[in-house]
């Protein structure tokens, strides 16, 4: 049997994608679409926890896609050229995943197969959005600066889900448990 070909993601490079291919790197995790702020002193990009006001908390998309860049003036359209120069993209992003060389993680939808384990795998922002910034004044971004946007969450690395008998056996919590007790720590 001959050997499958590679997905489109690693045999192609990103200009060459098509955009349904190209559309498709998003893992929907909405991490993009919290606002950001950058630090004076280190020039570093910090994220909060307030969502772009099209975002819905709930399914981490935009609720008006193909026209937020007309209704939200510092929205930036994802290219094959600017990817590699936004240092803002999240660690777990598709696009800056792909564009740095690497695969995807097993929670993708492109992996998975299915759109849920995005938000099973604690990568989305779904109940993590505090606030819309329609509520919330640039003055007051500062009161809502999180770490968890720029990290990896625990068990999301690698190429393959944990097991069921894994988690167990590193004692880890239930979902409903994990969501319960998720704690939104503040940035320093």
């Amino acid at each position: 049997m001959p050997d499958k070909p590679p997905p489109f993601w690693r045999a192609k490079t990103m200009a060459e994608m098509t955009r349904a291919e190209w559309e498709s790197l998003c893992d929907g995790c909405g991490r993009c679409c919290l606002n950001k702020l950058i630090d004076e002193d280190t020039n570093r990009t910090v994220f909060t926890d307030v969502g772009c006001k099209l975002l819905d908390g709930t399914t981490c998309r935009c609720t008006d896609y193909g026209h937020r860049q007309a209704r939200v003036k510092d929205c930036v359209r994802l290219t094959p050229r600017n990817v590699k120069r936004l240092t803002w993209l999240p660690p777990t992003c598709g696009y800056r995943l792909v564009a740095e060389g690497r695969d995807l993680a097993w929670w993708h939808p492109l992996v998975s197969g299915d759109p849920e384990t995005v938000h099973k795998a604690g990568i989305s922002v779904r109940g993590r959005v505090t606030a819309s910034e329609k509520n919330v004044p640039d003055d007051k971004l500062e009161g809502y600066i999180v770490s968890w946007p720029g990290k990896w969450p625990k068990g999301a690395r690698g190429s393959a889900a944990p097991s069921k008998s894994t988690e167990r056996a590193k004692g880890r919590v239930p979902e409903k448990a994990k969501a319960a007790a998720r704690g939104r720590g503040k940035a320093k």
